[in-house]
């Protein structure tokens, strides 16, 4: 089945280099290179109480757009754990706060919001159910969250049955 082509013009990053007039400390250079792409402490967390429940997944399936976290075959679902700073959580608020390097950041987290919407829509095209949660999220009302994913796996049990 092909994909959808997606309308929207992408967003050019532009690179992240001294020539491009971009600087950084080493102290934050430093802390960007602890940033993890996957197993964050709360989407450990997270999965490690799905499975505890009896909940089988796959983790960082790279054969989907987007490598979801979190993917559960069975039930067509996938799962997203989002950092607010990477994927914009209150963007148009916080895009304002942003101090140094402004060209770049706001060209890079907006062009993540609408990769994040790109990849919804692909997903939801392949016939994939898509939760996001914000990491804080997770962290505030952590019960809320694996209660939704429960819920979604009802329904769906429901209905196929």
């Amino acid at each position: 089945m092909a994909l959808k082509p997606y309308r929207e013009d992408h967003i050019v990053v532009p690179r992240f280099c001294e020539a491009n007039g971009f600087y950084t400390t080493p102290e934050r250079s430093a802390m960007m290179k602890r940033v993890k792409a996957k197993n964050s402490k709360i989407e450990v967390k997270f999965r490690k109480a799905l499975w505890n429940i009896g909940l089988r997944y796959r983790k960082n399936v790279r054969s989907l757009p987007g490598i979801p976290d979190i993917v559960f075959r069975k039930y067509r679902l996938v799962i997203f754990i989002d950092g607010a700073f990477w994927h914009g959580y209150e963007w148009e608020k916080r895009r304002n706060q942003i101090q140094s390097n402004k060209e770049f950041w706001i060209a890079k987290i907006e062009r993540n919001i609408q990769h994040d919407r790109e990849v919804n829509q692909q997903l939801s095209d392949l016939g994939w159910h898509v939760e996001r949660f914000w990491e804080h999220e997770i962290k505030k009302e952590f019960h809320v969250c694996v209660g939704r994913v429960l819920n979604y796996i009802k329904e769906y049990e429901n209905r196929n049955i």
